[in-house]
């Protein structure tokens, strides 16, 4: 092998390897708010207008967020939303005071009538009409943008519930509140008390559950436990959850957590030959290819694909705060993956292959010696990496001599046990009189 077909072997873009990298365009606002319903499509637009640096972008957020909460009853958020806005799009994205009003008077009679409901129900003693109240006020509370309210009303209906399917659908009330807060722990806890109803759950929760799972593990930073679980998501997800999570996202945190946070083999079973996450990779291409580039050593291809990606991540209402995190892990794997069969590296042409200065290579690859995560030594004169790899034969006659004197030492012992016994020379106990 020459050494430039070595390089494409093993990180490199070979002269056959044509194929095209995505261009780092600016997101589609109008098609990305379109994978979502509900509050968090609004939530991912605010989110958008707060973080991206491109005023036209900005507006198109804003301008869709009006038009989204026009069709809700959350004044409170419209009223943010307008003072954003601050006139820039003109007198038809404006402060809507009678509309405001109406709302407002509207769910103050709308709120009575729930409370004269509840309290009959509560007189009455009629435990399904009393959750069906609780069950009501909370939705009265999410739409009207009080969250705390709502999750205390979903989780009053806990004493009330008489069937598993009571019990799933005020967690999955709870959840999806809880994850509108960011109260990730809530979220851990109710969809373990949801798996543990006795009933057999649908497809569809089940794979609901494992999308919230894998938010609050990816939240707290538990990178392989949030893969495992977006790996298991089930592709009878669909569009189904679009109030929390896109089928595009459950692609997206699946591939880049495992990638950050999986072995080469377990890569290889459990998102490249996994059919059900496949459904899912077919819906972004570029994180297919990016986890493809990677498992076949096209460091070069993949990094491109990250770098091209990261623009838009970072305006991920979930994501963007782990994104230069994963980024450092994926591309400490990738460099440690390149490494690992040689006995020694150009840093010239590895530096090459990860589009990087050799300088810049050199003090990436230090942190990873000093972390122990790379077995080797750089030759900065030359520009050359040595591996330390063991000594397996010297290792192994150590292990040999190690365990022959622990055998010897094990044998006197028994010898020393079997002659006290033998000679009936051991203490008793003097009994105290």
């Amino acid at each position: 092998m020459e050494a430039d077909d070595e390089i494409y072997a093993n990180g490199g873009d070979g002269p056959s390897r044509n194929r095209p990298i995505i261009s780092g365009e600016q997101l589609d606002i109008e098609a990305y708010a379109g994978l979502y319903t509900g509050r968090t499509k609004i939530t991912r637009l605010l989110f958008i207008s707060d973080h991206c640096d491109n005023p036209p972008m900005q507006l198109e957020a804003l301008r869709m967020a009006y038009d989204e909460i026009k069709k809700g009853e959350n004044t409170q958020l419209f009223r943010e939303v307008v003072q954003k806005i601050d006139g820039r799009l003109g007198p038809n994205y404006a402060m809507d005071s009678a509309w405001c009003e109406t709302v407002d008077r509207r769910a103050e009679q709308r709120k009575e009538r729930l409370e004269n409901e509840l309290n009959a129900y509560r007189t009455n003693l009629i435990k399904e009409s009393i959750r069906m109240g609780y069950n009501d006020f909370g939705d009265f509370y999410y739409a009207h943008g009080a969250l705390g309210d709502a999750f205390k009303s979903y989780v009053r209906t806990r004493d009330y519930c008489t069937t598993s399917k009571h019990i799933i659908h005020m967690c999955m009330s709870a959840i999806l509140v809880s994850i509108e807060m960011g109260q990730f722990t809530h979220v851990t806890s109710y969809v373990s008390k949801a798996e543990q109803t006795p009933e057999a759950l649908d497809p569809i929760t089940i794979a609901k559950l494992r999308c919230a799972a894998g938010l609050a593990h990816l939240e707290a930073k538990k990178y392989k436990l949030a893969a495992r679980k977006f790996l298991e998501v089930a592709p009878e997800l669909g569009n189904s959850y679009t109030e929390v999570i896109a089928p595009q996202d459950v692609a997206t945190y699946g591939g880049l957590c495992a990638l950050a946070s999986f072995e080469r083999t377990e890569l290889k079973n459990k998102v490249i030959d996994n059919l059900n996450f496949r459904n899912f990779l077919e819906l972004v291409p570029e994180v297919r290819e990016l986890i493809h580039d990677f498992y076949s050593s096209h460091y070069a291809s993949c990094l491109d694909y990250l770098g091209n990606l990261k623009a838009n991540l970072l305006l991920d209402i979930h994501l963007h705060d782990h994104v230069e995190t994963l980024y450092d892990q994926i591309r400490n794997k990738a460099l440690i993956q390149y490494t690992h069969p040689f006995v020694s590296v150009d840093l010239n042409m590895m530096a090459n292959a990860f589009k990087t200065s050799v300088a810049g290579l050199e003090k990436e690859l230090e942190a990873l010696i000093t972390d122990n995560q790379i077995q080797a030594r750089i030759d900065s004169h030359n520009k050359i990496l040595y591996a330390r790899h063991a000594d397996q034969r010297n290792a192994t006659f150590q292990r040999v001599l190690q365990t022959g004197s622990e055998f010897d030492r094990d044998v006197r012992a028994m010898l020393l046990r079997a002659n006290l016994i033998k000679h009936e020379y051991n203490l008793r106990a003097s009994r105290k009189l």
